[in-house]
């Protein structure tokens, strides 16, 4: 499981940085799509948090690309949130990481025994991610590894279906 401190991440990577400069939407937004293609092809369960301190009102959680996010309430900072999902999820989760290059948050969250990823860290994995999508994608596009169905089927099924397409 990977929770992460999405202002955090959109204040250090370059890409959100700039983003943030034309609307914070479109950085939030991009930063939640490579979060969700990370996801899907990590297999880890990714959690967003926004920090939603100055803004009144009770917070919401909703998914969006089936990634978990939640906006603080009011007087709540991200950093509190992640430590209390860190809490409760660290009953029923092994291993919990959260990305964050916060230094105070980071040693809180180690002594709740959750492994911490800098911002950095975060973006390199997530860059590896899509480099290996990349390369499964290329591959299927050249054939090498296509996924059909004869390729999931035993040598005698083959068989019998090959039987049944000659007798029509």
């Amino acid at each position: 499981m990977l929770l992460v401190d999405g202002y955090n991440m959109i204040g250090s990577w370059p890409e959100l940085s700039e983003l943030a400069n034309i609307g914070m939407q479109e950085a939030r937004d991009r930063l939640l799509e490579r979060l969700a293609d990370f996801q899907a092809f990590s297999g880890w369960k990714v959690i967003a948090v926004f920090d939603a301190y100055q803004v009144p009102g009770l917070g919401k959680a909703f998914k969006q690309r089936n990634v978990q996010i939640y906006f603080t309430k009011e007087k709540e900072t991200a950093d509190e949130c992640i430590e209390r999902l860190v809490g409760e999820l660290s009953r029923r989760r092994r291993q919990i990481y959260v990305a964050t290059s916060d230094m105070i948050e980071q040693h809180v969250i180690f002594g709740q025994g959750a492994l911490r990823l800098s911002a950095r860290e975060l973006l390199t994995m997530l860059e590896q991610n899509e480099r290996e999508l990349q390369s499964k994608i290329d591959e299927e596009i050249r054939g090498h590894s296509r996924n059909t169905l004869a390729g999931k089927l035993s040598p005698e099924a083959k068989l019998l279906f090959e039987r049944w397409r000659r007798e029509k």
